[in-house]
């Protein structure tokens, strides 16, 4: 019986098949590698503006902070930038301590701006005051928003070594003002 398909000879693979394959396969690879889609071009919502590609958060260096550090100087534990105002131009939020040789002194946070013609950064908000015997953890700003875990004090008899109130909070800007929140989904010790 003949077979409705007839024997071809390609049918039987040789080692210069393999071969050929597998240089087939490393063109694909190679030319893949050179040919690459662009980059995306998403973009934040800015309120109608657009930001400044050239615009960079202002600088920490040579800021004069609202904070009495007395023989010591005041230190810039962290920092963020990012634009809180949606005017296009980002602000820098800085977490400063006066930079005790011991203890764990209290933080201020600061925001910063700097306009196209000022020389230096000013102050122009302050979100905690080291009055008020805060540490600040998990700072980060975040789509127009300046969000910490503030440890604090039940009362004046706790020891500075010891808060023992846990409190998440967020700032936004309202137009005229930070305004402080709970983010959802948090709660304080």
């Amino acid at each position: 019986m003949q077979s409705a398909v007839p024997e071809l000879a390609h049918t039987h693979t040789r080692p210069i098949h393999w071969v050929a394959t597998a240089t087939a396969v490393a063109g694909v690879v190679a030319l893949s590698s050179l040919l690459q889609p662009g980059s995306a071009k998403a973009a934040q919502a800015t309120g109608g503006r657009r930001p400044d590609p050239a615009a960079t958060a202002p600088s920490t260096a040579g800021v004069a902070f609202p904070v009495q550090c007395g023989p010591v100087k005041a230190l810039v534990k962290q920092k963020a930038g990012g634009d809180l105002d949606g005017d296009g131009r980002p602000e820098t939020v800085a977490v400063v301590h006066c930079d005790a040789p011991m203890g764990t002194p209290p933080d201020g946070v600061y925001v910063l701006t700097q306009g196209e013609k000022d020389k230096h950064p000013r102050v122009v908000a302050t979100l905690v005051d080291p009055k008020d015997r805060i540490t600040v953890t998990d700072f980060a700003v975040r789509f127009g928003a300046v969000t910490a875990t503030l440890l604090g004090y039940s009362t004046s008899d706790v020891p500075s070594c010891c808060p023992d109130v846990k409190t998440p909070a967020k700032w936004q800007w309202n137009g005229s003002a930070f305004i402080r929140s709970t983010p959802a989904g948090s709660h304080s010790v």
